[in-house]
């Protein structure tokens, strides 16, 4: 199935990115080569359609992927007309462009000038201050960029968003207690978003694997990280990362026999017992035969799962001495 172009463009392998892109000239041509400002489009271009303009943002992000920047610059030249050049959004899109043109860090500092002198006039512009930290990132300037997404989340501390970059960054530098923290407040912000309780379960499970990191310490991210995947299973029934992680944390504690260790009388943190660790470990294994099983066999409703997904949950499971049973 060819991929459309209302699906969220990070979320499409190469691939589909390619193929997508491949879909903007004809996408350009079927629709109005026009696009009248506001209040001319009520009255020269009928009803508004929300979907085309998400459509050319899509677009945009795609062809940037693959290398058509002709096709880019058509699709932003019409949200240029119809938004104007102004708006919030429109700047954001026109500085990834010229990001993704750039050949040198010489252009880069260019486009990053930009984005300081559009900050100066209005830093309150949310899209603008997002590619800024975008930039500095990929420049490799990490402190820059922490810096700003702090002041960021001062001026917006419900920015679930900012705070997930945030937390990436800190774990791009070996800081997981801070990157813990940052993915905590995203919890606060969505409760029940079972990706986010697994994410923070392997935030959770790489501190407690980290060089030097105390006993105590290890018991207590472990502890926490099957807490965080067994929840993100609990509401996701059929999430293969929650799974891959409960089976990672368990399997690791019975190898090494990590329960033995004496644990904090009292600590909230305590480990469960070796019969729940089995039970979960069984659990988790059982899950992830039937999902690399059907989804390698194509059953319908099993075809959601990324390849690389499906080969890592199956490395994982061809580690087992014993032999599961499906």
């Amino acid at each position: 199935m060819a991929p459309s172009a209302l699906q969220p463009p990070t979320r499409l392998s190469p691939a589909a990115a390619l193929a997508l892109s491949q879909q903007a000239p004809a996408i350009l041509r079927s629709s109005t080569s026009i696009a009248y400002p506001p209040p001319l489009n009520k009255l020269l271009s009928g009803s508004e359609n929300s979907e085309k303009w998400l459509q050319y943002e899509n677009l945009i992000m795609s062809c940037l992927r693959t290398g058509d920047d002709q096709a880019a610059h058509a699709c932003l030249r019409r949200l240029i007309v119809r938004f104007g050049d102004d708006n919030e959004r429109v700047q954001a899109l026109r500085g990834l462009v010229k990001e993704a043109e750039a050949r040198n860090n010489g252009a880069l500092e260019e486009v990053l000038k930009e984005y300081n002198q559009i900050l100066s006039g209005n830093d309150t512009n949310i899209p603008i201050a997002k590619r800024r930290i975008a930039l500095l990132r990929s420049m490799g300037r990490l402190s820059d960029a922490t810096s700003a997404l702090v002041q960021l989340l001062d001026f917006s501390p419900t920015d679930a968003e900012a705070w997930s970059e945030l937390s990436d960054i800190y774990v791009s530098q070996g800081m997981y207690s801070q990157a813990i923290y940052a993915m905590e407040e995203v919890l606060v912000l969505a409760p029940n978003a079972w990706n986010i309780h697994a994410r923070l379960g392997e935030l959770q499970y790489m501190a407690a694997t980290a060089p030097g990191v105390a006993s105590g310490s290890y018991q207590q991210y472990m502890a926490e990280a099957i807490k965080r995947f067994s929840r993100s299973i609990e509401l996701c029934d059929d999430y293969l990362r929650g799974y891959y992680g409960l089976k990672l944390v368990t399997k690791r504690l019975l190898i090494e026999g990590a329960l033995a260790a004496k644990q904090t009388e009292g600590s909230e943190f305590t480990l469960p017992d070796t019969n729940t660790i089995e039970r979960l470990n069984e659990l988790a294994t059982a899950k992830l035969s039937e999902i690399v099983r059907r989804s390698l066999s194509h059953d319908r409703g099993w075809r959601g799962y990324s390849e690389g997904d499906i080969a890592v949950a199956r490395d994982l499971l061809g580690e087992d001495e014993s032999q599961v049973t499906r």
